[in-house]
């Protein structure tokens, strides 16, 4: 699927992660990019409904779920949407504990991050900062020539996700780039990020046979 939004000059693969943290529910999506070329690996969630009330074994879950496709799909970058801000304190802690698990899971296989407000991947997407869930599927449907939706994953937090993973791919400039090696080579490059580094968080990136 070929996208206005893509650098023609990126010519090499890049894998992309996208995650809508969770607690009941977690989605997550994996896009290939090439050039213009945006391919969706798979899109999908992590169920942990049937572990109940047990927070400890829904994170070790997560965690474990996350190394699985980390060593599958071997990702270059991993989007994650940023937990919104709640009336609820300890929903707001428990997601907060989700979505650090994620991230340390990919910091275990030295996979760079970054962070998006909810808000931030809805404009992305959509056009609108307060799209809802409906619409980010819909307008991903469309982008993307996804599957009918009697054909996509039951719950809407894979598609979420894989609004986030496209989000990232659309910041170019923003985000860390293709065939970076190491933050010092990335802030050598990018030397005005270093002003500005609270919604993008880099480690080493792996080094990886294609």
């Amino acid at each position: 699927m070929l996208l206005p939004h893509a650098a023609s000059q990126d010519l090499l693969p890049k894998i992309i992660m996208g995650v809508d943290p969770g607690t009941q529910i977690m989605g997550y999506a994996v896009i290939e990019v090439q050039g213009s070329r945006v391919t969706v690996l798979r899109y999908d969630v992590i169920d942990m409904k049937k572990i109940g009330n047990n927070h400890a074994l829904k994170l070790k879950k997560i965690f474990e779920r996350m190394l699985e496709l980390i060593d599958e799909f071997l990702p270059d970058e991993l989007a994650i949407e940023a937990p919104f801000f709640g009336v609820n304190v300890q929903s707001m802690l428990k997601l907060g504990r989700a979505q650090g698990v994620a991230i340390a899971a990919c910091l275990s296989r030295q996979i760079p991050y970054v962070e998006y407000a909810p808000t931030k991947v809805k404009q992305a997407v959509t056009g609108s900062g307060s799209a809802s869930k409906e619409q980010v599927a819909k307008m991903l449907r469309q982008t993307l020539k996804l599957p009918p939706i009697e054909e996509a994953p039951k719950f809407l937090d894979a598609t979420d996700a894989l609004a986030v993973a496209l989000c990232h791919h659309y910041q170019k400039g923003n985000n860390v780039k293709a065939g970076t090696k190491s933050w010092d080579k990335f802030l050598t490059d990018n030397p005005e990020r270093m002003a500005s580094t609270s919604s993008t968080k880099k480690v080493p990136a792996k080094a990886r046979a294609k």
